[in-house]
């Protein structure tokens, strides 16, 4: 795995951030993705039905001053999803659902997403998820999915999608882990597979180093991302940074979602990781939620950032 280096991922972060200023528009074709500003995109064609919408870090429970109301954005959020043309086939949440792990707050952000108009809902947890004492309201309720294991994987258009768990097991400076039981279970799930198919990979935290200093990273992704590399096109999703940075490995393109509830500051920016109180009125240009999109033939896809503004 690259190692991080501070100005350039602080310098590589702005310029991910400017483009995701007005939304930014990816197209994945045999795991290349070019970004294009969607001012000026027009040129560029969307087409195809919605495959599925990636929500994140909705912090339901959260009451302090960088987002008071974390409901009303995240409802904001199911309006821009249910606002499509076409109902998408499956919504990806990366995690931090709740901000403290409350039944109350679970069961406030399962109501606010009967919402959402969209084929299947499929979560993995964050940090803030499994903060209460006996690791249990999460897998109460989204734990069938994995065998109360927070790993699982299924099939969708041809498309093998895989949810990962690195929110157990903390590592020294703060960084996720996967652990070795997950570890054993991901090659076992890959063996046979034949590269050629697309492969997505969603999980909380950042399967790659953005910056160590904050724990954004996972300790032991270089063993997941070792059975990853022989697929010709592979996308892993995450949450937890609350902002878009990217980076591309070979067939491996790694992408970050905004939240739906507040921003963060970028690597290094502040003394420390959290909550970034910005102006009422620009709150909503630094939320937002990813969208792919796609066409007859499944290996060509199509993802869309786009801000609550």
């Amino acid at each position: 795995m690259t190692r991080h280096d501070p100005s350039v991922s602080r310098r590589d972060a702005l310029k991910c951030l400017a483009f995701g200023s007005a939304g930014t528009l990816f197209t994945l074709s045999g795991g290349i993705l070019t970004p294009f500003d969607l001012a000026s995109a027009g040129t560029v064609p969307v087409t195809g039905t919605p495959f599925f919408v990636q929500i994140s870090d909705t912090h339901i429970g959260f009451t302090k001053e960088a987002n008071p109301d974390v409901g009303a954005t995240l409802k904001l959020a199911i309006e821009r999803v249910n606002a499509l043309t076409q109902a998408p086939a499956l919504v990806l949440h990366t995690g931090d659902i709740t901000h403290l792990s409350r039944a109350a707050e679970f069961d406030t952000a399962a109501e606010l997403m009967k919402g959402l108009n969209a084929g299947e809902l499929h979560t993995v947890p964050g940090e803030h998820d499994v903060a209460d004492a006996t690791v249990s309201e999460y897998f109460q309720r989204f734990g069938a999915a994995s065998g109360n294991r927070g790993y699982y994987s299924f099939d969708h258009r041809g498309v093998h999608f895989i949810a990962l768990i690195n929110v157990l097991n903390f590592q020294p400076g703060g960084l996720g882990a996967l652990g070795p039981a997950q570890l054993e279970w991901l090659a076992a799930d890959l063996k046979g597979r034949s590269a050629s198919t697309p492969i997505v990979v969603f999980a909380h935290m950042p399967l790659w180093t953005i910056y160590q200093p904050w724990g954004w990273g996972t300790a032991d992704a270089e063993e997941a991302l070792a059975g990853l590399r022989r697929f010709g096109s592979v996308t892993i999703l995450n949450g937890h940074i609350h902002q878009i940075i990217q980076k591309t490995e070979g067939n491996i393109r790694f992408h970050t979602a905004r939240s739906t509830a507040y921003p963060q500051p970028g690597p290094g920016e502040a003394a420390q990781p959290g909550p970034l109180v910005v102006p009422a009125d620009r709150l909503r240009a630094t939320l937002g939620l990813t969208t792919a999109r796609g066409t007859k033939h499944v290996s060509a896809l199509e993802l869309a950032d786009a801000t609550l503004n």
